[in-house]
């Protein structure tokens, strides 16, 4: 009875799961700890990894972080799910809010977490209104609801997208904690890793996606010189991935990557609803299509109705 009274009073801290490849950490991790820094209490950040002191450095750096904790064993080295959420389970009690980014990462270890410790997890959050209440899109992004826990610990995913990423300038005390054990019923194989000088999809300023109006993966080639020319990372809807034009981890959209780029361009891309849930976000969407009625063009703030074959050239000729 004493650990219950002990956690539903004043006492509230967050504890972030810091998404890392031990030297340093994603960017994922700098959205959720600013979502953990609006839960209303300390935020700590777990780096559980091998030989992974340069991300817990890094994680000490973030602005509102006041203890990183890290667990540091071979079993951690490629971050496992099970172990993780092991170490995370070993934590717990001393938390009312345990949060991770909503990435692949995230979304493995927190459901055994949620489900180990009997609460429900509040999934893809991208507000916090209060330490107990949270927003989060359901139908495709079309509604947003809104989310009273009365759970003794909050285990929260947050949607990137929905939050700015932590400063640096901060100086937090770094603690070596115990190793929870390896839980023995995984094991690491092997990461085959998409290789590109182009930058990373969820992390870019700016994106050129293709649609099925592209017609082949011979013809994706055409958006390749305005990428370049802009810098920018290159994506896909699903209808270009489905149909092999290009490969799955260019997928932007509800199945596929959450992007909210300065710059979004759609090319040949209709706008079915699961691709406008992955990029409405973006602060300008530019849209090339030949049908003035795709729905594309109910999101876009510039939109060229027109033959993209002809358009696109035209375009990367006035980047010159």
């Amino acid at each position: 009875m004493q650990a219950s009274a002990h956690k539903s009073g004043a006492h509230m801290t967050a504890l972030v799961i810091a998404e890392h490849d031990n030297a340093s950490l994603k960017g994922s991790t700098l959205n959720t700890v600013t979502a953990a820094s609006q839960c209303g209490g300390e935020v700590h950040v777990l780096v559980a990894g091998s030989s992974c002191g340069a991300a817990a450095q890094a994680a000490a750096q973030l602005a509102g972080v006041s203890k990183v904790l890290v667990a540091d064993a071979a079993y951690f080295a490629d971050g496992l799910a099970e172990n993780v959420a092991e170490q995370v389970l070993a934590l717990a009690a001393a938390y009312s809010h345990i949060l991770a980014p909503a990435t692949a990462y995230g979304k493995n270890i927190l459901p055994r977490v949620a489900a180990k410790l009997d609460v429900g997890q509040i999934s893809e959050i991208t507000k916090v209104d209060s330490p107990d209440t949270f927003e989060r899109p359901i139908y495709a992004g079309n509604a947003i609801a809104t989310v009273q826990s009365s759970d003794a610990t909050k285990v929260i995913t947050v949607r990137t997208t929905g939050f700015d990423a932590a400063a640096g300038g901060g100086s937090a005390a770094v603690e070596n904690i115990a190793a929870a054990a390896d839980f023995g019923k995984s094991a690491f194989v092997s990461r085959e890793l998409a290789k590109s000088d182009r930058p990373e999809l969820t992390a870019a300023k700016i994106i050129v996606s293709g649609g099925r109006g592209m017609g082949s993966a011979e013809n994706f080639k055409i958006l390749e010189p305005l990428a370049d020319k802009l810098n920018a990372a290159m994506g896909a809807s699903r209808a270009a991935v489905d149909a092999g034009f290009v490969p799955n981890d260019w997928q932007v959209g509800q199945t596929g990557k959450i992007v909210a780029p300065q710059l979004y361009i759609a090319v040949g891309i209709s706008g079915a609803i699961q691709h406008l849930a992955g990029m409405k976000d973006s602060k300008v969407i530019v849209a090339i299509n030949k049908d003035e009625e795709a729905p594309i063009f109910s999101v876009a703030d510039y939109g060229i109705v027109g033959d993209l074959f002809e358009i696109v050239p035209q375009l990367v000729a006035e980047l010159g």
